[in-house]
């Protein structure tokens, strides 16, 4: 049995490192085998791909630049992890995938769908996600909890007034094009609420 691929979507500090071993502890409890993977990232060269995506010394780059090593590092988490995990049956739980392309760059950047797109029809055109939960939280709570790591923001979170708000705009708009795909969980709700609504949409769309 092929397995089935759950995607974790959200801005800046939805929490989306909690909700990763809420569903999985969830999907084992129920003898499933599960993998799990990041964007960008996953696999070596992706992970180098990251480090220059998310190092504030890059500096800046052009939108179109930012998206084709995002797919880039795509490209390779899929070959080498995704795509392989899916086949021998087990699920697949990814912080983040194309719908982040499509908030990030296509609404952030400004780039549209478009580019977003016809990168992904080249990359994973057999390929959607089964499951995407949006983790939403207002992005100014969202950077309080960021600064509250303790950790120097990265290039996203250091980029300009308005950015963020047009990346959480782009992740609601697309849960409103796809309702049968996203389930959107209030991510700034008490860690306990949060994974009762995760458990809830897990139960209702999996079993």
């Amino acid at each position: 049995m092929k397995g089935r691929l759950i995607t974790l979507e959200g801005g800046e500090g939805a929490g989306k490192s909690t909700a990763v071993e809420t569903i999985k502890q969830w999907l084992e409890a129920r003898g499933r085998r599960v993998t799990v993977t990041r964007e960008p990232g996953g696999t070596a060269a992706a992970e180098k791909i990251r480090a220059i995506l998310l190092d504030p010394e890059t500096g800046e780059l052009t939108p179109t630049t930012e998206l084709l090593l995002m797919f880039a590092a795509r490209c390779e988490n899929l070959a080498r992890v995704i795509r392989p995990a899916l086949q021998s049956g087990q699920d697949v739980i990814c912080d983040r995938f194309t719908d982040a392309s499509l908030a990030y760059q296509g609404g952030g950047r400004g780039l549209g769908r478009a580019p977003v797109e016809t990168l992904a029809s080249l990359v994973h055109p057999d390929l959607s996600p089964d499951l995407t939960l949006l983790l939403d939280i207002d992005v100014a709570v969202g950077m309080v909890r960021t600064r509250q790591r303790g950790q120097q923001p990265d290039r996203f979170e250091r980029a300009r007034e308005g950015f963020l708000d047009r990346v959480r705009a782009s992740y609601l708009d697309q849960a409103r094009r796809e309702p049968e795909r996203f389930v959107v969980i209030d991510a700034g709700q008490p860690l306990a609420e949060v994974r009762n609504c995760i458990e809830q949409a897990l139960e209702e769309k999996l079993r």
